[in-house]
């Protein structure tokens, strides 16, 4: 067995691994590859890598002795105790100078632990989101990388070289920050994902409900909207899914079943957003959007017990359809200025140093949420890389002044029409707080006083004073500690 004539080793041949092997082999690039269940490594190699420069190993060692120097080897295992196994059985083959890269959906704090316990034993740790699915991994995926920054240049080429181009060749890919920082913006990536699956799932029972129309309908209106400012990956696919007939004719999409799965990325964005005290409510109402939908037997019961309106399909058909195109666009503005407001706070709470506009770019092509609202984004951040909230940019502001009566109607025709849009509600519901100089919070601070004698701070007073009342004259006069959640 020759030694030392592989560029890069990847251990974890399912169906993403297999893909990102071969596109690295397109590319240019001697792969090692290497598998737990080592029958894969000789089916992999005799079948999907036949033809290519694609080398198998059969133990670690072998696999590790394949590999030029420094090493360069990416896992693409099960996120959680199966990448800390397989680092700690991968380490003793290893040198100092090698790097490890996690290609999984690793949780970022995973991440961060990895970085600093390598880092101790001389080894360089890179925590990687790659997006796209298996088309993504073949042909060009978005990859997120953060953790050991010396780690980098030793990456950047192959890294580069895989990922997916935007119009004018730049790849979507770039160094995103240290330690857990490139698995933590791909966490945000995919709760965006879930926030805009969520989003286009109501905009179709709105208009499946409100209108009466058909499979066939639905897929020309999508695919009209896939021309025009909703361009984007997830648009063209529900096209493209409304379009498909099952064997017997009939539409594919009415034959599955409305009981959504996840994987629990939507999930740890929602609860980094608790712990950040940052109000990502959209993603929180997709992934519990989600919860609601697998509650499929109590669902069935209660629609025979509780009752919904009665209603007629809107006058103006035309009109309904763009006040939904239009309330969809608006909210997707909205999620995905939260995914950045979170990204900002995690940024300060971790000492990360994030590039705002480029982590648009490497979300413009590649991967799931891939469109062409991310080129606003990032020439937004581009025009103000210190831009407080997306929501203040001239583009969105002009767009959301314009727009909002539209989300408004097409929110109105929901609540009348008894369709759940909880995505959309909470979307303009944060738009309103957002954009009200004064919220009810005084009144709030106000009862927390009253019972828990937790202060407040006063309007004819500087920021940072807090004052007690005795509300009731039978109260003592020591307060409760001040603290902000």
């Amino acid at each position: 067995m020759p030694t030392d004539i592989a560029d890069i080793g990847l251990i974890g041949l399912a169906v993403m691994g297999q893909n990102l092997v071969l596109n690295m082999n397109d590319h240019g690039y001697t792969v090692a590859v290497y598998n737990r269940t080592v029958s894969k490594v000789d089916d992999f190699i005799n079948n999907e890598a036949k033809g290519t420069k694609v080398v198998g190993a059969h133990s670690m060692e072998e696999f590790a002795k394949l590999l030029k120097r420094p090493r360069r080897v990416m896992l693409m295992v099960k996120a959680g105790d199966t990448v800390d196994q397989m680092i700690d059985h991968v380490l003793p083959f290893l040198e100092k100078g090698d790097v490890i890269i996690d290609g999984g959906n690793s949780l970022y704090t995973d991440s961060n632990r990895r970085t600093k316990a390598l880092a101790e034993k001389g080894i360089l740790f890179i925590g990687t989101g790659v997006s796209g699915g298996e088309e993504g991994a073949r042909f060009g995926p978005s990859i997120m990388p953060g953790g050991n920054p010396t780690a980098w240049p030793l990456v950047k080429e192959i890294f580069q070289s895989i990922a997916a181009k935007v119009e004018d060749g730049t790849p979507c890919c770039d160094w995103v920050g240290e330690e857990g920082a490139g698995h933590y913006v791909k966490m945000v990536h995919n709760g965006i994902e879930y926030g805009d699956m969520q989003l286009i799932g109501e905009a179709y029972q709105l208009l499946e409900e409100g209108l009466g129309l058909s499979a066939t309908e639905l897929s020309e209106i999508f695919t009209e909207w896939n021309k025009g400012e909703l361009d984007s990956f997830l648009i063209e696919i529900t096209a493209e899914i409304f379009a498909k007939l099952d064997d017997d004719g009939k539409p594919m999409v009415d034959k599955i079943l409305d009981a959504a799965g996840q994987k629990g990325t939507g999930k740890w964005t929602a609860t980094s957003a608790l712990d950040l005290g940052t109000p990502v409510t959209l993603i929180g109402e997709a992934v519990f959007a989600r919860c609601l939908s697998a509650m499929k037997e109590e669902r069935v019961a209660a629609s025979k017990i509780l009752q919904g309106p009665v209603h007629s399909k809107p006058e103006d058909r035309a009109a309904f359809i763009e006040d939904v195109r239009r309330a969809l666009y608006c909210s997707k503005v909205i999620s995905y200025a939260q995914g950045y407001m979170l990204l900002r706070e995690a940024a300060k709470e971790q000492g990360w140093n994030l590039n705002f506009g480029g982590i648009a770019l490497m979300w413009r092509g590649g991967c799931i949420i891939r469109s062409r609202f991310l080129g606003k984004i990032k020439e937004a951040y581009d025009k103000n890389p210190q831009l407080a909230n997306l929501l203040i940019d001239d583009f969105f502001s002009g767009l959301l002044n314009h727009y909002h009566p539209s989300w408004r109607r097409a929110i109105v025709k929901a609540v009348e029409y008894g369709v759940p849009t909880p995505a959309f509600s909470t979307a303009l519901s944060f738009y309103d707080g957002f954009r009200t100089a004064r919220l009810p919070a005084n009144l709030l601070q106000a009862q927390r006083d009253f019972f828990g004698a937790h202060t407040y701070e006063r309007v004819d007073k500087p920021r940072g004073k807090f004052f007690h009342t005795n509300w009731t004259g039978r109260g003592g006069r020591v307060s409760s500690t001040t603290y902000n959640a």
